[in-house]
């Protein structure tokens, strides 16, 4: 039995899954005895759950005639199809709300990126938990699509370490993109990954809510956390009783988003390299090692030693580190120790430095968003070597095959990738512009949603700025930039590239 729904499409699978998700919120629902909220997610549940029953027989005996490309389309499918059949139960139970609105939410959710159209107040606690619950699929989707279908592909972060072109077979990697399922594929890897993902959930859902925060609270800021799309039901984490134990604990858990590394089946990295060697690693941790103390002596030196002591000063340390990790994960979770460290100083919050943060983005193959600390770090070696050859033309870079590869060919890559980034920032916000918003929300919006960061526009902005005020129009396309970034602008390429059409 289990065999033959591994032949299924791998879309029409994952929305079988989806729809037996629904019944979580709908149990929710009825154990607080909100029955119209439990009968939306139920009847929702079983419709989809009929009706993808129905286009599982038709499709059974289906086979694609090119597995590689079929890999590539389902995983873009996915971002197109699932978040329609994720707002259906949103949709009947909030009351006096769009479609377009619902659809909006889900596919925030399931990018992991975050961003509500919604007041806290006006959704049931069913459909907050439906949030959290789609965010964290959607990380744990893109966790295990990282491996089993971008990286045989050169995709994903991967060309930077192979240097090969995006597109084509890994050296090095798995061959079983030509042998196996796009859902038997994934099922492997979620067999890997699925003990580690669901019970580092469970562990600081529990160390949440001895922290203080109430079961639902606990429960989602944990969800949000491990898949990195930073969403809360209290419209501002700093407003949970955990305080500064809760913050910890995510600031921990963050780290695993810095590189590939902290989760199962890390195919990308040679084995018997030391954890500290990994650049990634290396990489995030110093930027929330240095940026946060030169936030701090932004504020300390504005205070000129007249307010605050050694405790505000360490709280805003603290508030510095934890804020900084969370938009380098492209979470957007902020610490109650920055707002307080913003206003011991005067100072008001430098966006600039948050949405930069958050173009760094994550490791590759992980659940952040952004450019990839990777390609960044293969730009910087790039850089270092030139600047050497400045001084020593015929000097030797050393360091081994794969580090001269870096520097080479994955700098080359990255860069490539880098320009295409910088130019879907740009297009979408011309596009934003042409209508109805401002220039500065637009760009502010499209980098929040290019990178999967949500909360950006609420803190990078003087003023906090809402998705709720934006037209139809602009939801759609930030909605599509959303996808965009999910997927990233190569896979797309190549899923349109001629040659794969051919093949």
């Amino acid at each position: 039995m289990l065999r033959r729904l591994l032949d299924l499409p791998l879309l029409v699978l994952m929305t079988g899954i989806t729809a037996l998700s629904m019944w979580l919120p709908a149990s929710y629902a009825v154990i607080h005895s909100d029955y119209r909220t439990a009968r939306a997610f139920f009847y929702s549940g079983v419709i989809v759950l009929v009706l993808t029953g129905l286009i599982a027989i038709a499709t059974a005996n289906r086979r694609p005639r090119n597995p590689v490309r079929a890999s590539l389309a389902a995983l873009v499918l996915a971002y197109l199809v699932l978040p329609l059949v994720m707002a259906l139960p949103l949709h009947e139970a909030v009351r006096d709300t769009r479609f377009l609105n619902a659809w909006f939410e889900m596919v925030s959710s399931f990018t992991t990126t975050g961003a509500t159209l919604y007041e806290p107040a006006r959704l049931p606690d069913a459909v907050h938990l439906w949030r959290a619950q789609v965010g964290w699929m959607g990380g744990f989707f893109i966790l295990v699509a990282g491996i089993a279908i971008l990286a045989p592909m050169n995709l994903g972060g991967v060309e930077v370490v192979s240097g090969r072109v995006p597109g084509r077979s890994a050296e090095g990697l798995s061959q079983i993109t030509h042998t196996a399922t796009p859902a038997r594929r994934m099922a492997l890897q979620a067999v890997a990954v699925l003990p580690a993902y669901l019970g580092l959930t469970l562990v600081l859902w529990a160390v949440l809510a001895m922290a203080g925060d109430r079961s639902l609270v606990a429960f989602s800021h944990a969800m949000s956390t491990v898949s990195t799309s930073g969403i809360t039901p209290l419209g501002d984490m700093t407003a949970g009783p955990s305080g500064i134990y809760g913050e910890l604990a995510i600031f921990v858990v963050l780290v695993a988003a810095l590189s590939r590394r902290a989760w199962p089946g890390a195919a990308l990295y040679q084995r018997g390299t030391p954890l500290w060697q990994d650049p990634e690693l290396r990489l995030g941790l110093g930027i929330v090692a240095v940026l946060p103390v030169l936030l701090f002596l932004r504020h300390w030196i504005a205070t000129a030693g007249e307010r605050g002591g050694i405790g505000d000063a360490l709280h805003a340390l603290w508030g510095g580190a934890f804020t900084t990790l969370s938009f380098l994960t492209t979470t957007g979770f902020v610490s109650a120790d920055w707002r307080a460290a913003t206003g011991w100083s005067g100072l008001g919050t430098p966006g600039l430095v948050m949405a930069g943060l958050a173009i760094f983005g994550g490791g590759i193959a992980t659940t952040a968003g952004g450019v990839k600390l990777l390609r960044v770090y293969a730009l910087f070696r790039h850089g270092q070597r030139e600047m050497e050859r400045l001084v020593h033309p015929s000097s030797v870079g050393g360091s081994g095959a794969s580090m001269r590869r870096l520097r080479r060919e994955g700098a080359y890559l990255a860069w490539i990738f880098f320009i295409l980034f910088a130019c879907a920032i740009g297009v979408a916000t011309a596009a934003l512009t042409l209508v109805g918003v401002e220039f500065e929300p637009a760009m502010i919006f499209a980098v929040a949603a290019l990178t999967s960061t949500g909360p950006l526009p609420s803190i990078a902005a003087s003023e906090p700025l809402v998705y709720a005020s934006l037209g139809a129009e602009a939801k759609v396309l930030l909605a599509a930039v959303m996808v965009l970034g999910r997927v990233e602008l190569l896979a797309i390429l190549v899923l349109l590239a001629p040659d794969g059409w051919r093949r």
